[in-house]
């Protein structure tokens, strides 16, 4: 019996998550009661398959379920202390665990437990917390739904709260589910089937309720009009990199840009500042975009350097009036203060941004926010938008049930919030860079001029949460700012630069045209110092600090044979590490080289011909050219794109802070390339 109803569950999960109208990204639960046979005793044993702590319904498994007793579950009702003391609770479930494996029980296990029906579900839909955020949300409830959908006033998540449903139900045999002030929906079944049609008729027939009965405009009249597309993106690429420094006053983050329509009318309109202030509500909402967002006040075509000064103005107000929230409602044993940079930033005619400790952080973060629009929507159009008061909140985000599943959180990755940007990532040596930085935690963008190679190596990384392909041709100035504008619109910002880019072209010098000389320094020399400067500008604007790191070449101190153009513009590249150096750091901006010499294998420069006319004029044939590089050196190793990856991380991965103005040589041992 266990496997189809297991199944079962796990396909009504999959389906109702798969829906935003229905929940929220991580959001919400759902469970099945059924029999087992107990292993030990060889009785049959009731049992409750529920989702487990952080799990999500979309895309849930039965490894995200936790299986518990319910005979020890329900027991649990006799032994409970009250409300006071309900979070002893939560250790409690660990004791009606069956078997091991599984996920963490959630808060929310004891709804599920209680409440005397085999199937429930527990969802976060927006037209549900639009009725349960509505002032006049329990009258609006019984005449949406009469007595088959029943009203339970706001209580946090927790054992008490799965008490008064159980209540509920058991008093109210015709009702298929509650609406939970300020909170969501929960709904049951005597089947999957009946539980999934029920909580789909609760979701459905508000929505329906909201369109038919709501009042037009409900954030008042538009007063700031959305600019034109390319002026908008130009805008938000200008000020993101200003944003992003500052909402990391207290630790970094990543950033994520919508400018979807909801999010362009909301920030338009006259009562959005009214109503951003009021704050999300259901506990979802606000634990990932804090209480309330920092909304920009100056019109969407103010002059950048004026919109700048408020925006500094108005995170300093943010911050102290998170400072004295936190003041106001701490207790001697709250939790430390997370940090007082807001999560969401609303600008008028551009959208929002919304930040996180990674990519899928921020964006989740956003379309939570999205989902608290709509609900301040539907509350506002059928009634006036109350969400939980001030307290509550605090009580949530500052619970400790919550500071110890933060704490259970993995440590970070060394390069974890960090925007890596690297040229030539397509192949070679910049794919291995590219690779490395990822597996570290950075978001990666991988810039080539071609772009299906740079697009593969994206997809090798993995989703858009983690890199982006990005077409850019180093000569050019204008695609060179093209390509560092989707990397900010993309991830808030860059941290850290790498020049890789490059090409070969081996000739004597009487046999070097100057088409040759041209190219060779056009990619390497101006293409860095143009990468650099689009870069740069960057970085300043974020005031963050950060990271450019040139790929030279051994070859800018080792004068070879046949590679005038090659070695003089890996020289320009090497005499940019350190006039950059000096230049930027005093804006934190470290500056870094690395000279590589004879990477064969992997190597895009080699495979376009470079190696075989190195090969020839050392008198080799071609396949065995990384062998005698190898052979010429002090270690007798072959040099690989992995190892000067290896050198990148080194120099950035935290160690080498007061580092700058540094060449690494990454060959094997060059004697004549030692530096001096």
């Amino acid at each position: 019996m266990s496997d189809s109803v297991v199944r079962d569950l796990l396909a009504r999960s999959n389906r109702l998550g798969a829906d935003p109208r229905n929940t929220n990204y991580a959001g919400g639960n759902t469970s099945a009661k059924g029999t087992e046979i107990d292993p030990v005793t060889q009785a049959p044993t009731e049992l409750l398959w529920v989702k487990g702590s952080g799990g999500d319904l979309g895309t849930l498994r039965e490894s995200g379920l936790a299986v518990l007793r319910l005979d020890r579950l329900r027991a649990l009702a006799g032994v409970f202390p009250g409300v006071d003391r309900e979070d002893e609770m939560v250790a409690a479930f660990d004791y009606c665990l069956h078997g091991r494996g599984g996920a963490a029980p959630s808060i929310d296990t004891a709804m599920h437990g209680l409440v005397d029906a085999p199937h429930v579900d527990h969802l976060h839909p927006d037209a549900g917390i639009a009725l349960a955020t509505a002032a006049e949300g329990a009258m609006l409830t019984k005449e949406i739904f009469g007595d088959r959908v029943l009203w339970v006033p706001w209580r946090r998540p927790g054992f008490q709260l799965g008490v008064d449903i159980a209540a509920v139900h058991r008093a109210n045999p015709q009702a298929i589910g509650v609406i939970l002030g300020g909170h969501g929906i929960t709904a049951w079944g005597a089947t999957s089937a009946e539980c999934e049609a029920n909580s789909l008729e609760i979701v459905e027939t508000a929505a329906a309720w909201i369109a038919a009965h709501g009042r037009e405009a409900p954030f008042g009249p538009v007063i700031h009009e959305p600019l034109p597309d390319s002026v908008r993106r130009e805008r938000a690429a200008a000020l993101f990199p200003i944003v992003r420094g500052l909402v990391s006053t207290d630790r970094a983050q990543v950033g994520h840009y919508t400018d979807s329509e909801v999010v362009l009318d909301f920030v338009g309109r006259a009562r959005m500042p009214e109503l951003a202030a009021l704050g999300t509500s259901c506990p979802d909402h606000f634990l990932r975009t804090k209480v309330k967002p920092l909304v920009l006040d100056t019109a969407p075509d103010a002059p950048t350097a004026q919109v700048e000064a408020r925006l500094r103005e108005l995170h300093a107000a943010y911050r102290e009036d998170y400072q004295a929230y936190y003041e106001r409602h701490a207790l001697p044993d709250s939790p430390a203060m997370r940090g007082a940079d807001p999560a969401i930033v609303l600008v008028p005619g551009v959208g929002m941004f919304s930040f996180g400790a990674n990519k899928q952080t921020a964006r989740v973060a956003g379309e939570f926010y999205v989902n608290a629009v709509n609900v301040m929507r539907g509350a506002e159009s059928v009634s006036t938008y109350a969400p939980i008061d001030e307290a509550e909140k605090f009580r949530i985000e500052y619970w400790a049930l919550e500071e110890a599943k933060l704490r259970r959180m993995p440590k970070p990755r060394p390069l974890a919030t960090r925007v890596a940007f690297v040229t030539g990532g397509g192949s070679g040596i910049g794919r291995a860079i590219a690779l490395r930085l990822a597996v570290e935690g950075a978001c990666v963008v991988v810039a080539d001029r071609s772009f299906e190679s740079a697009a593969a190596v994206a997809a090798e990384i993995g989703g858009p949460d983690a890199a982006l392909a990005v077409d850019a041709d180093v000569t050019s100035p204008a695609a060179v700012a093209a390509a560092l504008r989707e990397a900010v619109l993309a991830f808030g910002g860059v941290d850290l630069i790498v020049n890789n880019a490059g090409l070969s072209i081996s000739k004597p010098l009487l046999e070097t045209t100057e088409a040759d000389w041209d190219l060779q320094h056009d990619v390497m020399a101006k293409g860095s110092f143009l990468v650099a400067k689009a870069a740069a500008a960057v970085l300043i604007a974020q005031g963050l600090g950060g990271d450019i790191v040139y790929i030279s070449s051994k070859n800018s101190l080792f004068a070879g044979p046949n590679n005038v153009a090659y070695g003089a513009a890996k020289a320009d590249q090497a005499h940019q590490v350190r006039l950059l150096a000096a230049e930027l750091g005093g804006h934190g901006i470290r500056v870094n080289g690395i000279n590589p010499d004879g990477v064969v294998r992997g190597s895009g420069i080699f495979a376009g011909g470079w190696g075989a006319k190195r090969a020839a004029v050392y008198g080799v044939p071609e396949s065995e050219l990384g062998a005698y590089y190898a052979q010429r050196t002090l270690l007798k190793r072959e040099v690989l794109p992995e190892h000067v990856a290896n050198a990148v991380f080194v120099l950035t991965g935290g160690e080498l802070s007061h580092t700058t103005g540094l060449h690494i040589p990454v060959d094997a041992g060059v004697a004549a390339a030692f530096l001096r």
